[in-house]
């Protein structure tokens, strides 16, 4: 989606009362000190080194509608900025050595953030995306914003502490969310298993302690399809849905390339799609949602009840080994042992969940499915199950070329997408019209 505006030299801090559509977070960002403002052209050029690495000016001229003198005019400028550097490359091919350029890793830094039901990911990394201080931490989220937000900070600041960068050094912050994000806005909307977390100041509360860096937030499913895409499985595929299967079940939508987000920020929310009305009660108040059906809770808790009943002699050693517990984890334990019951119940919930991303394969087509999420660990019993699902229930043009994988950076693809969402954001695109200037953003 595009946003403009335009206005007269001198008056940017107007600009939110005349055009309240803009996201005022986005607004306020052109006001930091550590802002990068580039034309529309050296945009396209920084997103296409993004994408495939170094390039050369030949790569440049082939990827884009430019001339060559244009090419040429915002290389010199972005170089100039410091915003990309040139180096010599090292092939050599028996003519001249062609120059090719790269984004400025020490122009400063940037930060991701993965907050998930259950602890903190976090990362730094410089401006080429390669990621140099790490650090997670256990923490369950439903202890409220003033306690996560406040260790983020802390961890952050330990972070910077080991490396050459200082708090004012970091250009953008990108945060991951277990709830649903109203974008535009900046906030998060009524979070099922977030409580104190609704409409709370979560991008003011972070840039009080780092005044300098422009504060991103979004749903966690969307960051992790945007880590896939950038340096996972689905790099380079334009039309992709990312699903996370664990506390709960959710969908990040990658559409032409960029994050589909929806009218308000919600789309993608599969774990709450009926699938069966006289299943259990769901947090979200309705009965027989998927995630109430085939999440990571309602895995373990059908595991329980076939423990204790007697049903599974594996599951009930298990049950028995943790103290009276067992997690999503302790089923798939008990599968690769050879447990029927515990290879059910994974063939069922893969198999629920396939039910609902067909529905999904015929509605949007896409190129891929990526699994995701601590549930994805059960295996290939589960994807198989799901892939089943899909195929049987989906048309035939449409799973014609579809590859259904597991993540190709798991773990990581959170805090790699919140980094790339800071990434995204760092930038004000500019340029020059007759009556002045006029900003657009591309949203991500």
């Amino acid at each position: 989606m595009k946003m403009a505006f335009s206005r007269e030299p001198g008056t940017r801090k107007s600009r939110s009362f005349l055009y309240p559509e803009l996201p005022l977070w986005l607004v306020q960002a052109d006001d930091l000190p550590n802002r990068l403002f580039i034309s529309p052209a050296e945009k396209e050029l920084i997103d296409l080194i993004q994408k495939f690495g170094e390039l050369s000016k030949g790569d440049l001229v082939s990827y884009t509608d430019h001339s060559r003198t244009k090419i040429t005019s915002s290389i010199n400028s972005l170089i100039y900025k410091k915003i990309i550097i040139e180096n010599q490359n090292s092939e050599y091919s028996g003519g001249r050595r062609s120059k090719t350029f790269s984004l400025n890793g020490g122009l400063g830094c940037i930060a991701g953030v993965d907050i998930g039901a259950t602890g903190i990911d976090l990362a730094v990394a410089d401006l080429s995306q390669r990621i140099f201080a790490r650090t997670t931490e256990d923490v369950p989220v439903h202890e409220g914003p003033v306690k996560i937000l406040g260790r983020v900070c802390d961890l952050l600041e330990n972070l910077l502490d080991d490396t050459a960068y200082d708090a004012g050094n970091i250009r953008g912050i990108g945060i991951g969310i277990p709830g649903p994000v109203d974008f535009i806005n900046g906030t998060v909307v009524s979070p099922p298993i977030m409580p104190g977390w609704d409409c709370y100041p979560i991008i003011q509360t972070v840039q009080k302690r780092f005044p300098a860096a422009n504060v991103v937030i979004d749903n966690d499913v969307n960051v992790m399809a945007l880590g896939e895409i950038n340096q996972g499985v689905g790099k380079g595929i334009n039309n992709l849905i990312y699903v996370k299967i664990g506390i709960g079940i959710g969908a990040g939508i990658i559409c032409q390339g960029k994050i589909y987000r929806g009218a308000n920020g919600c789309a993608g929310d599969i774990g709450h799609i009926n699938v069966n009305s006289d299943g259990p009660l769901c947090h979200c108040g309705n009965n027989g949602c998927l995630e109430a059906l085939a999440g990571g809770p309602a895995i373990a808790e059908r595991s329980r009840v076939a423990a204790k009943s007697g049903k599974s002699t594996i599951l009930q050693k298990y049950f028995e080994k943790n103290g009276g517990k067992l997690t999503a984890e302790d089923v798939g334990y008990a599968a690769r042992e050879g447990d029927p019951t515990s290879i059910e119940i994974i063939r069922e919930s893969g198999q629920m969940i396939g039910d609902v991303l067909a529905s999904l394969v015929n509605f949007y087509n896409p190129d891929m499915i990526v699994i995701g999420g601590g549930v994805s660990n059960l295996g290939n019993l589960l994807l198989s199950s799901i892939r089943q699902a899909v195929l049987s229930r989906s048309l035939p043009l449409a799973t014609r070329n579809l590859d259904i994988v597991f993540s190709g950076i798991g773990e990581d693809a959170g805090v790699i997408g919140a980094a790339q969402l800071a990434m995204d954001y760092i930038f004000t695109v500019e340029h020059s019209i007759n009556t002045g200037e006029r900003y657009e953003v591309e949203e991500r």
